[in-house]
């Protein structure tokens, strides 16, 4: 393992540790504990968790919220130069605005094997079929970011028998 591929792996967990952070306030408010961050060559330009359901919004994605705000702080709707650092595999719609973004680098935790778009059942932004490709890093902290979610649907399911 070469130094920069060290400084490089130290600088995804670090990253990741702060989406997992935004992915913990989701859960706390109800939502599905996803969090992202999209950072550029000087550092953070957003952060966010999920929250479709407290804005009434389906693309409310952690990934859709993130790529929002920082096109609106850079007032570009390119992201070229960015990372986008996340706690679960993106679906079909976070993969292709990221396409749309020309995000440079995706970065997630846990695998999606039912709706991951980016390897588990599409190779979205890897697969040729598309103008721009992403390079893509994945199981950054995948252990976490995996139990954070099995944690919160098992709750889910505890409540949800409680009721009935």
């Amino acid at each position: 393992m070469t130094q920069q591929t060290t400084r490089r792996d130290k600088e995804d967990e670090h990253w990741m540790l702060q989406a997992l952070l935004h992915a913990e306030k989701a859960a706390l408010i109800g939502e599905i504990p996803v969090g992202a961050v999209l950072i550029d060559q000087n550092g953070l330009l957003a952060a966010a968790g999920n929250s479709p359901i407290s804005h009434q919004d389906p693309t409310a994605h952690a990934e859709i919220l993130v790529m929002r705000s920082a096109a609106e702080r850079l007032r570009n709707y390119r992201l070229p130069g960015t990372t986008l650092y996340v706690t679960l595999e993106p679906c079909i719609m976070c993969m292709g605005a990221m396409v749309h973004a020309r995000i440079d680098r995706l970065v997630y935790g846990a695998a999606d094997p039912k709706t991951g778009a980016a390897a588990s059942v599409y190779a979205i932004g890897t697969d040729g079929c598309l103008n721009h490709r992403i390079e893509i890093s994945r199981g950054i902290l995948a252990e976490q970011c995996s139990a954070l979610l099995k944690t919160f649907f098992k709750a889910r399911r505890k409540e949800s028998k409680l009721r009935t």
